[in-house]
Parts: C-alpha cells; sequence; structure tokens
C-alpha cells in the first residue's frame, strides 16, 4: 500500500438538521476507527485554531483512497481533499515511538 497525506477541510452545508450533523460525526468517530484498524488511517491531526485535518492514509493508489477509503466516510460528501502521494525519504528515521 502507498502512503497519502491528506488535508481534510468540511462544511456542512447551510440549513443542514443540527441532529444530521451529529449523526454523521459520530457515524465519522466510528469509522475512522475501522480504518485505523485496517491499517488504512494511520495518522490523524488538527492543526491549532483550525477546522481542517491533516492525516497520513494508505491506500494501492489515489483512486482506491478516494473511493473506498475517504468515499466511506459519513462526512466525505461535506469535505474536500487535497491529496499528496508520499514515498519513502531516505533520511527517514522511521518510527519514533
Amino acid at each position: 500500500m502507498r502512503e497519502f497525506m491528506v488535508e481534510l477541510t468540511t462544511a456542512v452545508p447551510e440549513g443542514t438538521d443540527p441532529a444530521e450533523v451529529d449523526r454523521r460525526r459520530a457515524a465519522e468517530a466510528v469509522r475512522a476507527g475501522e480504518l485505523a484498524e485496517q491499517g488504512r488511517l494511520f495518522r490523524l491531526w488538527r492543526p491549532v485554531g483550525e477546522v481542517r485535518s491533516v492525516g497520513i492514509w494508505r491506500a494501492d493508489d489515489e483512486s482506491d483512497l478516494r473511493s473506498n477509503v475517504l468515499g466511506s466516510l459519513p462526512l466525505w460528501p461535506w469535505m474536500t481533499a487535497a491529496v499528496t502521494p508520499l514515498q519513502p525519504h531516505p533520511n527517514d528515521p522511521g518510527p519514533t515511538g
């Protein structure tokens, strides 16, 4: 599997029922946990003071990432994604703990 850095920004459409937003956010947390267990979601951060998320995701290719991984997120219809394919760096120290 390849790794991708993904910046996700969610914009809830005007007029969306708050109960629907809550339902999707709860389902999003469950789905993120499932993707982490599958090795598809490796790391996820939220920059301080921002509403976007930045993560390291794993997929066979960008099509698989968008269709089968990110596309399975309950909030995906409200998200925009900036996807950057990654490759190993020769000076990568590896996992740090």
